[in-house]
């Protein structure tokens, strides 16, 4: 510990956030790319960008799944369920699936799903294999090639590290809400701890919920004592008592025929009344213990739990439905999720928590900047006599650059593959996700040699352009464009496209600021006279960091 309680909270604050900032930064990026998944998930399928959008129609919703019924009877044989999506804001096509019985050593059997076309006259079944928008909400939680069970409990340990940083913070920053207004540009280490508080400050609550709640999403992972106690470690059966809606019946082996789906319909509006219907779900279909279960589209309401009315598949009776009331402890539970998830919010609201996510990466970011700065301060003597600056120091400088400037960039790679791969490339949605991580792991290479301006500006350079051109690649590869796009009302896609153009003109921006940066430094060179050596030792200083030297001479 410290002299003092305030110096002790300092250096918990710094070195907590400091020894996860990376893993942090990739949990915050992706999670905030996670609140339009399915919105990247439909421009990454290109096949669908034409003449499937649709609404949905409460007047139609009977034909819809008549016709659903009939053409899932015909064209499957030995089906374990039917799937019957209807348009939603997030979806808006209807479509047929089914998953096939699971063959010897499969845990599931083959998936399939036709997209009908917006005028119910042909289907699309050949859709492009794409991780899409799930690559980066599996990321944010379950990492990627490593076990998810481990990677949960390693997002779980940076997430509380996370919550120790921000009370702490809280704690050592007295002037909070004069920070708020403060900020110094072309001041060397007071500019970046300036950026580093505002974009902590303005986005605060932002902060707290997203962490809070992201430990609260696994709490019976990292807390199963009160299920190893009362449910002697089964999870399964805490589960079913916890969501008996979703208990699954085994079929029983019996042929019997199946009523038609659309004759539930006034039962479920007696319940329901007119709220939308996300999805019917027929679970062994012509078998005796057949169930046929309703999902219903929630909206915007502040939940986050499926609501749902199963019925028996020959009777047509209600077997079960998801409960009005529940207890005080659940629905904390469950607003506490949905706070996370976001699926209740609309675009507006996903936007702002989108801007707000990028505020977290910029308060990581500039958390790690304002490190390095400082440490290379301190060590400014010893790197002027001609020694390398510390293993720590170099180390740290080289994660900036990877993950601060290679982030941008893996992610334009992720959708340029997504269009550039061929379609019938073996596994490749997952060589989406390996150009990713490739991408990242080139630009780890870079800077294992160097760390320079030149550097920084070409990672972050390229992945601006890789956004910007975004927009032309999907003209290229799509049957739409943007100006298609505008003129039909598919405003899903054209928001894609220019947020990566808004997103791409932003990293540019920063390029140009760091060609400007020598400038002031160059100038103080020349006006204190410096040695041949000190020109040397400023110019091999981390670009990020050369500056606090010439504001200080």
């Amino acid at each position: 510990m410290k002299d003092s309680f305030f110096r002790s909270m300092i250096w918990l604050h710094t070195w907590v956030g400091l020894l996860v900032c990376w893993i942090l930064l990739v949990v915050f990026f992706a999670g905030s790319m996670s609140y339009f998944r399915h919105e990247i998930s439909l421009w990454t399928k290109p096949e669908l960008h034409l003449g499937t959008f649709q609404h949905y129609q409460a007047n139609k919703l009977g034909k819809q799944l008549a016709a659903g019924q009939t053409f899932l009877n015909e064209q499957t044989d030995n089906a374990r369920d039917w799937r019957i999506y209807l348009p939603t804001e997030r979806r808006p096509y209807l479509s047929y699936g089914w998953q096939n019985q699971p063959q010897a050593g499969q845990r599931r059997g083959e998936y399939h799903e036709l997209i009908v076309k917006a005028d119910s006259k042909e289907m699309i079944g050949e859709v492009r294999e794409s991780k899409g928008g799930n690559f980066f909400y599996r990321l944010h939680f379950d990492l990627h090639y490593i076990p998810a069970q481990f990677a949960r409990w390693i997002v779980g340990f940076c997430t509380m590290f996370m919550l120790v940083a921000l009370i702490s913070g809280m704690v050592i920053h007295k002037r909070i809400f004069k920070d708020f207004f403060s900020f110094r540009p072309n001041k060397g280490n007071r500019s970046w701890l300036d950026a580093h508080n505002i974009s902590s400050v303005m986005a605060l609550p932002y902060h707290l919920m997203i962490t809070y709640t992201g430990l609260i999403t696994l709490m019976f992972m990292y807390m199963p004592w009160a299920v190893v106690t009362n449910y002697d470690g089964d999870n399964r059966t805490f589960r079913a008592e916890l969501n008996p809606s979703r208990v699954q019946t085994k079929p029983s082996g019996q042929d019997a025929k199946l009523i038609s789906v659309a004759s539930l319909l006034p039962q479920v509006k007696r319940y329901w009344g007119d709220a939308p219907i996300k999805r019917v779900v027929i679970s062994a279909p012509h078998d005796s213990n057949s169930r046929i279960s309703f999902y219903r589209n929630n909206g915007q309401l502040v939940t986050d739990k499926r609501t749902q009315m199963v019925f028996s598949g020959v009777t047509g009776e209600l077997i079960s439905m998801s409960p009005v009331e529940e207890s005080a402890t659940h629905a904390t539970y469950d607003t506490l999720m949905s706070l996370h998830t976001a699926r209740f919010a609309g675009y507006f609201l996903r936007g702002f928590f989108f801007i707000c996510g990028l505020m977290g990466c910029a308060m990581i970011a500039t958390g790690a900047l304002l490190w390095a700065v400082k440490i290379r301060q301190k060590q400014q003597k010893q790197i002027s006599k001609g020694k390398t600056a510390s293993l720590g120091l170099r180390l740290v400088e080289g994660l900036n650059l990877t993950f601060i400037a290679g982030l941008p960039l893996a992610t334009s790679v992720f959708f340029y593959a997504n269009r550039i791969l061929p379609l019938e490339l073996s596994g490749r949605a997952q060589w989406e996700a390996d150009c990713f991580f490739i991408t990242l792991g080139l630009v780890g290479l870079l800077a294992c040699f160097t760390r320079s301006l030149s550097s920084w500006r070409l990672v972050l350079g390229l992945g601006g352009l890789g956004l910007i051109f975004l927009p032309l690649l999907n003209a290229l590869t799509s049957p739409s464009n943007i100006i298609d796009n505008i003129v039909s009302g598919q405003w899903t896609l054209v928001g894609f496209d220019l947020l990566s153009c808004f997103l791409g003109l932003g990293l540019l921006l920063t390029v140009k600021k760091l060609n400007t940066s020598n400038k002031p430094k160059s100038a103080a060179i020349n006006k204190n006279k410096a040695t041949g050596s000190q020109r040397q030792n400023l110019v091999a200083e981390n670009p990020l960091t050369a500056k606090v030297r010439g504001d200080a001479q």
